[in-house]
């Protein structure tokens, strides 16, 4: 049985905030309530309180399953290979909590304001998780759930160390830079500047994991 840990804790109030604004801030809550932004960060749909409390529920159900999943890893895990660094996937999951209550505070704040672009928080919210994730991705170790999960990083512990070590930087100093560019650029920039970025943090790791994998290998 899992021990009540600090990071569990830590990760419950933060969970909980969203759920207290929002049943705070209820009664407050107009008729018409935004239920989906475009890609400009605009509203394209209104919906009821009722349909709007449903999903914020789901979002902070969701949050909390992935935090679980993260935390009992271990015992789901084939090989075992995750328990060598769980204090890593708890610091992910704690992340991931953060993000996705903050999310849903922004969701509810624009419920609340109208003419608040959505897009101008979500977008730095998600450089700011990169970052995070890129700050503790040197710290992943082997395993078949989180990480860059290549043919070649599965195959090889050396490549998959390499790869991440790589890619820790590149994630942090991507996410720290798209963070910064997503609140100073215009919408329509921001976006392809966004996707460009984003396509960058991927492919390098992968391409470099081929290349690190057929040089060293036997």
């Amino acid at each position: 049985m899992k021990k009540f840990t600090a990071s569990d804790a830590s990760a419950l109030v933060v969970w909980l905030i969203p759920i207290a604004y929002l049943l705070f801030m209820m009664s407050s809550l107009p008729a018409s309530v935004p239920m989906h932004y475009n890609l400009s960060g605009t509203v394209d749909r209104y919906g009821n309180k009722s349909e709007f409390l449903f999903i914020q529920i789901a979002m902070q159900g969701v949050a909390l399953l992935v935090y679980l999943l993260l935390k009992f890893l271990p015992a789901i895990d084939p090989k075992k290979k995750v328990s060598y660094g769980e204090s890593t996937f708890q610091k992910l999951g704690l992340g991931l909590i953060i993000f996705l209550s903050a999310l849903n505070i922004a969701i509810i704040f624009g419920a609340l304001h109208h003419g608040f672009n959505m897009e101008k928080v979500i977008l730095p919210i998600v450089g700011l998780l990169l970052a995070f994730i890129g700050n503790i991705m040197n710290s992943i170790k082997p395993n078949y759930f989180a990480g860059i999960r290549t043919p070649w990083t599965l195959e090889s512990e050396d490549t998959w160390k390499a790869t991440h070590r790589l890619a820790g930087k590149i994630w942090f100093a991507g996410g720290i830079l798209l963070t910064i560019l997503m609140l100073l650029m215009p919408p329509v920039a921001a976006k392809i500047v966004f996707t460009s970025i984003i396509a960058i943090m991927v492919f390098i790791p992968v391409i470099y994991s081929y290349v690190y994998f057929k040089k060293h290998q036997l």
